[in-house]
């Protein structure tokens, strides 16, 4: 018997009282309880027939809100059921009725329910993206319903939001978007364990159940394991046996993926024992059986490849006897058949390790035979390796060599997939529009071959990214239409090719018809199978061998999984990796006679060029822009009104540039320098929003330069480029080249006249050391070089990707240069075998005199670093600046920070911020200092454990020195003893920059702190108060004491409370004639929008702001104000925010740019926020940079005005998603790193 049975009894007894009575409330409300106990029992057959009842005497007898839970039950055992349309329609009708009676409970309800139905309808076909779409909508519609009813009722409605948190997840998780699911999930988990929902609550074992497929997704077995599990407990304690049976298909899943067979099918057997104590649980049973089946299969598949491993084993055996002789080539086509078999097993059972170990020795393979498409199809192959073990940077890396491959030998299927593999990385990676656009190039290749399931592929890809990622429905219809069309032709020619073959069977003479890539290479392995290898180098073969794996996905369809494949199925080959150089002395051996004619045609071209592409890590190849290869997929720029016809047409005799590129498929811009050509990334040169000019002059002279024959190299002469010319114009903007295909499928150049040529010593120096040391050239660091600004002493390699050994040819061409009076080698990776080097550097000098800077900060020196500018005298004696922040140098340096202070008798400054440092190091430096001390600028903050007598010690210390004027505190928490003594530090060194940003001192001890600052001789022109819990008061003291911001030249007040009065405040002060700030930074400060507004208004008479930070400042109701209002709505939203309107539509901006340009011009209705605010950035003239971002605002409109008056030609701006900045050239808005801003 079971245990609900007496409750089953008594409802029926009810049931039929009620009836025989005639009370038809009573009725219904019993034929729904008897559903529900047959619904909990999983059959669901019977719970359908008592539901049934229920809503016939309800629709008959009862009012329409009688039907409320009627519909909710009947719409949920239809789900269970599988039958979607019925489920949709209750669902739907269950919604309608919640609206009638504005009953958001039930509202809420309902949106969940027609989620999982159209959430599960998406899982049951992978390629319905419309479900997956509306499943999102309902989900984030319940969501918003949960949080305002818990708003109201805390405790009643707190299920509600958590599952609202894992059915969002849940989706996140189909769109493969596994980090947003993953923070979705643990917000869920988070809110169980604030609220204290017990741990055995339903509510948690969903979100353990997906944070468990989420995990296994990132292939993060132990977090998956741990959370499946614990959603299998849970399941069990509270008796949810359908739960705890798909608790156990997801462990089983886990053990299938890491190949863990046994273990699976325990966990699948328990699924099933589960699934039958459910009646009408049929649809889980089945998928129970299909995955033992699946496991079983891939048992064997297994044994398959260990015995196939074997043999390859074997084969690589042989091949120490064959090697040389005629029969080597044979035995390496037999080990690629072979790794071709171990391949296809691997991905079969998802073993991608041993794919990826597959891959790469089949690359090697490819290598050894002279074979470029067998190379792309390895290419390809590793690619796919690391995209399944979700290393992305990798798995995009190989696939654009593959495509590169592909593309040098005109294998159009191959550069067709390999570009919507790499469409699909960047997919997952979040580049959505950059994956466009490669599924885009990929389809318009596959389109051109006439390759029809590739087209599919890449059609269905695009209308993925388009209906989800884009929501642009009327370009996903359209490529919908295109989609079906092309299913009808596919299915029809593969109708007449199997008419055909069956023709052709019986007629041995005929052979097949060759695809369109075999009637390129004519010729075929066999013939050559028993030449010897090295006899085959300079001979054309090629032969069709770039096979799709539909085969293989398709063998992988049935893998045993309750969580479906999260995107649209993809097109790819196979996957692994190895080291760029050990393919090119093998790859240039042509595959065809058309490669050779090109090969020939184009190496003047590429020749030096490819050196800087075919470096070795750790050079890192996507950062040399300069290759030929293409990286990445480029976004598509507007076109400028600058060359508004074709100029290809008027280059006349110039002609196509059949000498520079014949490939009409490079991404690149082809420069011509007297005789030569340079290929350059456009990309690479960017400013922002546009490509910039001197950038792209600086990357052509260093490109030509590298290219030059050693002989005119060696005079050290480098081109001044004057400008860019086309079709006989100057060229003012490279934006207009961008776009036209013409200038990046080589039929176009682009003449570069040269002003003159400038001697540039140290370029040449490091060029022939890189020769020296067989390096390829930094171009990142040789642009650098270039761009040296002051002199060649001073020098700026900083954020080069310098590692101890590719900085080799640098600091060998610096000893050869001997003078250095300023050093900088921030933001790079080297470690304590540089300092080393520089230490002889510096010794072998015969510069032993004159002030030295050096900046080390952001590398991965440790404490031997300091020891090694102890045991150098040249750099003790000259040096001056020393900033070695954020490295590891813990309190292991002290000792050497100790000596340094003391026996460097020029150093005034010393930065070692966030060095893991404690109070033991402060006090070692403290002990070092005394009277005599020039030390006049110490930053010592982000440096955890520092006592507040060890900060006391050094403050009074500080104060004896004769010259200290700068100290940065940042980040480390001050008492009150270490304030006083920061207070007589400002008084008697009279210090000119303060940072105590992230202290925590309060309103209080700030007013304390201004105090010290009032004396005659204080001219603080620095001062950094972020993050001190200061609010309007100290704001308002400053502009009442005039003493403060008369020499005041940056501000820092972030993330203080400083509430809309401290904005009103803050305005009076950009106001005052005597405030001559020229940075302020206001960011988090809960200005809200008025005083927003006001502060820009204030800048109308100020002539002195350049830069201002007013982000993310928008209060909580107006942000929510701002976010639901769509963009091209134009009614009034919210009277207290000054008639709020969001961005207008194209003909509100042309009114908006009127009214800036000429204020005279008064508008008849009241102005809104917008306009207000676009008039008041207008007004600010003299603004360099501003942000606005994360305020809800929409970046398009204000940029309109920010680019008028003054700053027409050199307005810049970063707008993406909710960043807004704006900026004039030369500024850059977050291209510059904090830890580099020097005032």
């Amino acid at each position: 018997m079971k245990k609900d049975e007496g409750q089953l009894i008594a409802a029926k007894r009810a049931y039929k009282k009620a009836s025989s009575e005639g009370n038809r409330q009573e009725e219904a409300r019993w034929a729904n309880v008897i559903g529900d106990i047959f619904k909990k029992r999983g059959e669901y057959v019977h719970a359908l027939k008592w539901l049934r009842l229920d809503y016939e005497v309800s629709i008959k007898h009862l009012p329409e809100k009688h039907l409320l839970p009627t519909c909710q039950s009947l719409g949920e055992v239809y789900l269970r059921l599988h039958h979607f349309q019925d489920a949709l329609i209750y669902q739907k009708r269950h919604l309608d009725l919640a609206k009638d009676a504005d009953d958001l409970v039930e509202q809420q309800r309902a949106s969940t329910q027609l989620g999982r139905t159209y959430h599960e309808m998406h899982l049951k076909s992978a390629s319905d993206q419309t479900s997956l779409r509306n499943a999102k909508k309902y989900f984030i519609s319940a969501m918003n319903l949960a949080h305002t009813l818990i708003t109201s009722n805390k405790l009643t409605f707190l299920k509600e939001y958590v599952d609202a948190h894992n059915n969002i997840g849940m989706v996140e998780m189909d769109l493969d978007n596994l980090e947003e699911a993953k923070k979705m999930l643990l917000k869920g988990l988070k809110i169980c364990d604030e609220e204290e929902v017990a741990e055995n609550d339903d509510a948690r074992t969903r979100l353990h159940n997906n944070l468990g497929s989420v995990y296994m997704e990132l292939r993060k077995w132990d977090k998956a394991r741990a959370h499946i599990e614990k959603d299998i407990v849970i399941c069990n304690s509270i008796g949810h046996i359908q739960g705890e049976a798909k608790g156990y298909i997801n462990l089983g899943e886990l053990h299938y993926r890491v190949q863990n067979y046994e273990d699976a099918i325990l966990c699948y057997e328990k699924a099933m024992n589960l699934a039958k104590r459910m009646d009408d649980e049929y649809a889980l049973v089945n998928h129970v059986k299909e995955n033992i089946q699946v496991v079983k299969e891939a048992t064997k598949v297994l044994e398959d490849m260990k015995k196939e491993e074997q043999n390859f084993n074997k084969l690589i055996r042989n091949m120490t006897v064959a090697r040389g002789t005629s029969g080597e080539r044979k035995c390496l086509l037999q080990q690629n058949a072979s790794l071709d078999l171990l391949i296809e097993k691997s991905s079969i059972i998802f073993a991608w390790k041993k794919h990826c170990e597959f891959a790469k020795r089949k690359k090697k393979i490819a290598n050894e035979l002279c074979d470029k498409e067998r190379l792309g199809d390895s290419y390809l192959v590793i690619g796919e390796s690391y995209q399944k073990l979700r290393n992305f940077n990798k798995a995009k890396k190989w696939y654009t060599k593959s495509w590169e491959t592909y593309k040098s030998i005109g294998n159009m299927e191959g550069q067709a997939l390999a570009k919507i593999n790499l469409g699909d990385v960047l997919d997952s990676v979040g580049k959505w529009s950059d994956a466009l656009e490669a599924f885009s190039e990929g389809y318009r290749i596959a389109r051109e071959a006439n390759l029809l399931s590739v087209q599919l592929s890449a059609l269905e890809n695009m209308h993925y990214s388009h209906m989800i990622r884009f929501d642009n429905h009327e370009e996903a219809r359209r490529l919908q239409s295109k989609i079906d069309k092309l299913k009808q032709l596919n299915s029809t020619n593969k109708v007449e090719q199997r008419e055909s073959c069956s023709e052709t069977d019986t007629d041995g003479e005929d052979s097949p018809p060759k695809s369109y890539v075999s009637k390129m290479h004519e010729n075929d392995d066999s013939a050559f199978d028993d030449v010897p290898l090295a006899s085959l180098v300079t001979k054309s073969k090629g032969r069709k061998h770039c096979t799709s794996t539909k085969s293989l996905e398709a063998s992988a369809t049935s893998v045993p999984s309750q969580i479906v494949s999260r995107k649209r199925g993809r097109l790819v080959l196979s996957d692994d990796e190895d080291d760029d150089n050990d393919n090119k002395q093998h790859v240039d051996g042509s595959t065809s006679n058309e490669f050779k004619s090109r090969q020939s045609l184009n190496s003047h071209i590429h020749e030096h060029q490819d050196e800087l592409s075919d470096c070795n890590p750790p050079i890192h190849l996507e950062e040399s822009a300069c290759s030929h290869e293409g990286r990445s997929p480029h976004e598509p720029a507007n076109t400028s009104s600058g060359v508004s016809e074709n100029i290809c047409l008027k280059n006349g005799h110039s002609g196509p540039i059949f000498d520079a590129c014949e490939d009409e498929y490079c991404k690149h811009l082809i420069f011509k320098v007297e005789d030569d050509f340079v290929h350059i990334q456009p990309g690479s040169c960017k400013f922002g929003d546009k490509i910039n000019m001197e950038h792209m002059k600086v990357e052509v002279a260093c490109l030509y330069f590298v290219k030059l024959v050693k002989e005119n190299r060696s005079r050290g002469l480098l081109p001044i480029i004057q400008h860019f010319k086309c079709g006989g114009e100057v060229l003012q903007s490279l934006d207009s080249l961008y776009s036209p295909k013409d200038y990046i499928s080589g039929k176009c150049w682009i003449e570069v006249s040269i002003d003159r040529w400038v001697p540039k010593r140290l370029v040449k120096l490091y060029v022939d050391c890189c020769k020296d040391l067989s390096q390829s050239p930094n171009l990142k660091l040789l642009k650098k070089l270039y761009s040296l600004e002051v002199s060649e002493d001073e020098i700026d390699v900083s954020d080069c990707e310098l590692e101890d050994i590719s900085a080799a040819p640098l600091l060998n061409s610096l000893h050869f240069h001997k003078t250095i009076a300023a050093l900088n080698l921030s933001h790079n990776l080297l470690g304590n075998v540089t300092m080393e080097k520089l230490k002889h550097l510096f010794l072998s000098s015969s510069q032993k005199y004159g002030g030295l800077v050096l900046d080390l900060h952001c590398n991965r020196f440790g404490p031997t670093a300091l020891f090694q500018i102890c045991e150098c005298t040249v750099l003790l004696s000259r040096l001056e600046v020393v900033n070695i922040s954020n490295n590891r140098l813990t309190d292991g340096g002290a000792s050497y920070l100790s000596s340094i202070l003391q026996n460097c008798k020029d150093l005034y400054s010393l930065n070692i911020q966030n060095c893991n440092i404690t109070s033991r190091t402060i006090q070692k430096v403290t002990d070092s200092l005394n009277s005599e001390s020039r030390l006049s600028e110490l930053f010592i903050g982000y440096n955890s454990s520092i006592s507040g007598n060890a900060m006391v010690n050094l403050l009074d210390k500080l104060a004896t020195l004769k010259s200290f004027s700068q100290i940065g505190l940042n980040g480390i928490k001050l008492t009150k003893n270490a304030i006083d003594s920061l207070s007589n530090l400002i008084k008697t060194s009279c210090l000119s920059h303060v940072m105590i940003g992230e202290t925590n001192i309060g309103n209080e001890r700030a007013l304390q702190l201004s105090e010290s600052w009032n004396s005659e001789n204080c001219e603080l022109v620095k001062l950094d108060l972020s993050y001190c819990f200061l609010t309007s008061n100290f704001i308002m003291k400053a502009v009442t004491d005039e003493s403060l911001i008369s020499g005041m030249l940056y501000l820092n007040i972030e993330g203080n409370p400083l509430m809309p009065e401290g904005g009103v405040a803050m305005s009076s002060l950009l106001k005052n004639p005597n405030c001559c700030l020229k940075v302020v930074n206001l960011s988090k400060c809960q200005l809200g929008l008025i005083g927003i507004l006001g502060i820009l208004n204030s800048l109308a008479d100020n002539t002195s702001l350049e830069e201002l930070n007013l982000s993310e400042n928008t209060l909580e109701h107006e942000y929510n104000t701002l976010v639901k209002v769509k963009p091209h709505e134009n009614e009034e939203v919210n009277q207290d925010l000054l008639e709020l309107e969001v961005a207008a539509d194209s003909e509100d901006e042309s009114e908006q740019e009127k009214m800036c340009v000429d204020q005279s011009l008064e508008s008849k209705s009241k102005p809104t926020f917008i306009q207000q605010l676009s008039s008041a950035i207008c007004m600010a003239k003299q603004l360099r940079v501003l942000d606005i971002s994360n305020n809800g605002l929409s970046g398009e409109t204000f940029y309109v005005v920010w680019s008028t008056g003054s700053r027409d030609s050199l307005a810049e701006s970063h707008i993406e998603g909710n960043t807004i900045h704006l900026s004039v050239e030369p500024n850059q808005c977050c291209s510059i790193k904090p830890c580099c801003t020097r005032f």
